[in-house]
């Protein structure tokens, strides 16, 4: 018996939602339950950054940054975690270190207390300047490692890792297991190895996918893990994280303290109840993503991935040839080099095994991203990459070996100008330079709504012009 606290983050406002039903989420749907979970005796709230923000301005017209401020309006007491891609921030691409630098400034500003940070190929080179700039906002900086399983991906390249993060200054370590493949015995001598090399927190993070994931917690706690993340019970499993409720009542029962209030839990759990059965009444939330699938510890594909390839299968309308993507999905990934498959590697791989299927000939289409990445514009590749393969997609170009931000000119002033009179905050900016695109016609829609097609005066103006 011991009665060592384990601490519990709740991924209900991010990563369960994003990994259900694609990040639809709305702000709406979180805010009324948000003061129960300030008190409800949570280490965090993951509540921001992976999806979140593309989401929120790509399908719900909605500003992420207002979200933030008002989670952090309703919730004074909780620690708010966010999820940071490195070099990546929150978007699909390096971006200078001044816009690193400026949009960890403001999400401190608006809320943010710990940064989980990570970089999809485990290049620490790739987080140094995000480190930098969470330690110098006075932030907590979360160092995280992609779980993925291949030949080079032994207990010492971890613990490598670890040691690496350690003397860079991290906070707190999280393990992040984005496909829920990493089995009870594995993290029980992975755990195990971490904390002989150091004695800082240590945070698991994994997804009931394959069916393991409590098992999996339970084996990371009795090795010495400090810190486990669950989701609220009805947007839980499947292809989210283990049931926060049923993981506090087990490890209390065993001795451990949690800290949890379990009957705030059950009224979060019984508010959440009405929000799952809105998106499945909708379609959003397929039903399937909802059930484990042992197959994820042979293909090894992220819940938020297997939701993205389920989704873009049914936009294309051939959903019958799931299997078949899964199946194309680790032949891609060993071609690639064996990328963790977290964002946005997951993206790169699983969009290319769709191209590969639903086009009838492997690499006839190939992304951008992936040629960028074959490039070496996205870091250093977990395996080199066979050149054979490099060659027949980008034939004699020149492959970067250095820190792909160093080719990046400071961006953020330049895009000020470029946004003109949209730029209202820095945070507009920091829209306009995460998502170009999107970004831009979010804020014009944001800013000016009357020229908007689907704006209720100009759905008026062309009924009475009979159009």
């Amino acid at each position: 018996m011991s009665s060592k606290l384990i601490n519990i983050n709740e991924t209900v406002l991010r990563d369960a939602h994003q990994s259900l039903m694609a990040t639809r989420m709305s702000t709406a749907d979180m805010l009324p339950i948000i003061e129960v979970m300030n008190r409800a005796g949570y280490y965090a709230l993951e509540c921001w950054g992976g999806a979140t923000y593309d989401a929120a301005i790509r399908f719900l017209d909605e500003d992420p940054w207002e979200r933030l401020r008002e989670i952090r309006k309703r919730a004074p007491d909780a620690k708010l975690m966010m999820l940071l891609r490195g070099q990546n921030l929150i978007g699909y691409r390096h971006y200078a270190d001044d816009i690193v630098d400026k949009f960890i400034e403001k999400s401190v500003e608006n809320g943010i207390d710990i940064f989980r940070i990570f970089d999809a190929l485990n290049d620490p080179r790739n987080i140094q300047s995000s480190f930098d700039a969470v330690k110098k906002y006075g932030a907590h900086a979360q160092l995280t490692i992609c779980y993925t399983i291949s030949d080079v991906h032994t207990i010492a390249y971890y613990t490598d890792l670890v040691k690496q993060f350690v003397n860079m200054g991290a906070d707190s370590i999280c393990l992040k297991d984005m496909a829920g493949i990493i089995t009870p015995k594995v993290v029980r001598e992975l755990v195990t190895a971490i904390k002989k090399v150091t004695d800082i927190p240590l945070n698991i993070h994994t997804h009931s996918t394959s069916g393991i994931a409590q098992m999996t917690y339970l084996a990371a706690v009795e090795a010495g893990v400090d810190i486990i993340d669950c989701a609220i019970s009805p947007f839980s499993e499947g292809t989210s994280q283990p049931t926060t409720e049923s993981m506090a009542l087990a490890l209390e029962e065993l001795g451990y303290k949690t800290n949890l209030n379990i009957d705030r839990l059950e009224e979060i759990a019984d508010y959440f109840k009405g929000i799952r059965n809105k998106y499945l009444d909708s379609g959003i939330l397929d039903p399937k993503m909802l059930f484990s699938d042992p197959k994820a510890l042979i293909y090894q594909v992220p819940g938020g991935m297997l939701s993205n390839l389920n989704s873009q299968l049914k936009q294309a309308k051939a959903i019958d040839r799931y299997d078949e993507v899964l199946q194309e999905v680790p032949r891609v990934w060993k071609d690639l080099g064996f990328p963790p498959l977290v964002t946005p590697m997951s993206q790169m791989v699983g969009t290319q095994a769709v191209f590969n299927v639903l086009a009838g000939e492997r690499y006839r289409m190939v992304p951008t991203e992936v040629k960028d990445y074959l490039h070496g514009k996205y870091g250093k590749t977990p395996v080199p990459v066979k050149e054979d393969f490099r060659k027949s997609i980008i034939g004699d170009d020149k492959v970067i070996t250095h820190r792909p931000a160093d080719d990046i000119a400071p961006e953020f002033e330049k895009l000020k100008k470029e946004l003109g009179e949209l730029a209202k905050t820095d945070e507009d900016v920091l829209t306009y330079a995460l998502f170009p695109q999107v970004g831009k016609a979010y804020l014009k829609k944001k800013y000016h709504p009357e020229e908007d097609e689907n704006h209720p005066i100009r759905i008026q103006a062309r009924y009475r012009r009979g159009g």
